[in-house]
Parts: structure tokens; sequence; C-alpha cells
């Protein structure tokens, strides 16, 4: 594990799909006064990861500091509001380019099973279409996540995040050219199931952010072999808006 920093609040940094270690960003939180953390949190693929392998990095961050938040990008996202439905102990939760529902595993098994487990059981999960092909190079995904939510529809209620069960904050951060999922309506419907259950979320947007966000401080990323959206200046404009609700958790 990457642990930087030694301030009251602790982050666990979740990536995405790619599943680095967030070492630049867990610095930029560091240097914010938070002691932040990040690992590889699945193997070559994410398939039926148990959600209680994410409890000891959770203890470890929670025996050191006074606050706990998640911080997760994209399918990191999806587990951190898996997790703070999940953990009372967490006082907040920052999903960057979020899903509200359980997507398949990103393994090439079939029949496809689900991205998670909880007590040895798999949760209900949003199947991929086989069939779909990218007509875009580098490759949108947007559509396809469109076509599976509309194509599944029979799916979608079981494989909903709980997020009213979150006690903790939550913000949710979405930009409004995201081409990998449609991640501003899944953040809406994060806000809106939350504010039906009588909790406040927090939704960070902007229209021309991709994906990928970069926090003030942050070193741009590389260009992907997949289509994300946004164009640079739009992705650090987003950051820079969800900055301040970042500061303001580290400070409790």
């Amino acid at each position: 594990m990457h642990l930087v920093g030694d301030g009251p609040t602790g982050v666990l940094v979740l990536s995405g799909s790619s599943g680095r270690v967030e070492v630049d960003r867990c610095r930029v939180l560091a240097e914010a006064g938070a002691t932040a953390a990040s690992y590889r949190w699945f193997g070559e693929v994410l398939d039926r990861l148990p959600l209680e392998s994410f409890d000891e990095p959770l203890a470890l961050l929670h025996e050191r500091c006074d606050r706990l938040v998640v911080l997760g990008t994209s399918r990191g996202a999806e587990a951190a509001l898996l997790l703070g439905a999940r953990h009372p102990e967490i006082d907040a939760v920052v999903a960057i380019s979020p899903s509200d529902v359980v997507w398949a595993a990103l393994g090439e098994a079939r029949p496809q099973r689900s991205s998670w487990t909880s007590g040895g059981e798999p949760l209900p999960f949003v199947p991929y279409d086989d069939a779909w092909v990218a007509e875009t190079d580098p490759p949108e995904y947007l559509e396809h996540y469109e076509h599976c939510l509309a194509a599944y529809a029979d799916r979608v209620p079981a494989a909903r995040i709980p997020v009213e069960r979150i006690a903790g904050e939550v913000v949710v951060v979405a930009g409004g050219d995201d081409r990998l999922w449609p991640s501003v309506e899944f953040a809406e419907a994060v806000v809106r199931r939350r504010a039906a259950a009588g909790l406040p979320t927090t939704l960070v947007s902007h229209p021309e952010a991709g994906h990928r966000v970069v926090l003030p401080g942050e070193t741009p990323p590389a260009p992907s072999h997949l289509a994300h959206g946004g164009t640079p200046e739009a992705d650090a404009a987003l950051g820079r808006l969800l900055w301040p609700h970042v500061r303001r958790l580290l400070s409790g």
C-alpha cells in the first residue's frame, strides 16, 4: 500500500479499471493535510471481488485518523459507494464519474459474473451486451452502457447500489461530456434516491468535462486507448470545482 501524509482525515483513494496506485492523487491530498492511501485493489481483472477485501485498508486508516473518507473514480467510485453503504464508520464518500448500479465483471469469463461479492455471494449486476461493437476509434462506450441499461432494464432495480444506506456525506462528481459511460445520469440518480430518503448529496459537474477529473496540483493523465471525452481545460476546471468540497471534507 502507498501511504503518505499524517493528517487527521484518512482518505482511501481508489482508481478506476486501470487498477493503478494513485500516487499523484495521494500526494495532492497529503499536501492538503490528509493521510492518503492507495493500492492496487483488484488483480488482473475486476471479477467477483469480495467487498471484505477493503476491510483491512479501511481499518488501517481508521486506526491512524479521526475521520475516514473514500475517494474513488469510475469503477473505484462504484466501490466507494458500496463501501459507504457497508461501513458506517466512513464519514464521507467522494464518487468521481460514478455508477449508481453494479456492473458485470470486466473479465472474459462467460456466463457473465458480478464484479463484487459480499459474504461470499455475488451482488446483482447489469450485464454487458457481447454483440455490441464500438464504432469509433478510440472506442467510446457511452452508448454501450446506455444500451445495456435499456436492454437489461429488468436487472437494474436489483443492481442499484444502496446509496440510501450511506450515513456519511456523499459528493458525486461528473462531466457532461463523459464518453465512457453516462456519469451525469448516474450521479443524478444517486442524488434523487438519497433525496427521497431525506439525505443530502452534493453534485459537482461541468458540461464540457469528461470521464477523467484532474485536481489542482495533479499531473494530467496520459492519453488512453479509450475515449474519455472532455478536454484538458474542462477536466481541470471540474477538478477546481470539486477541490473546495474535498478541502472541507479533509478539515472535518
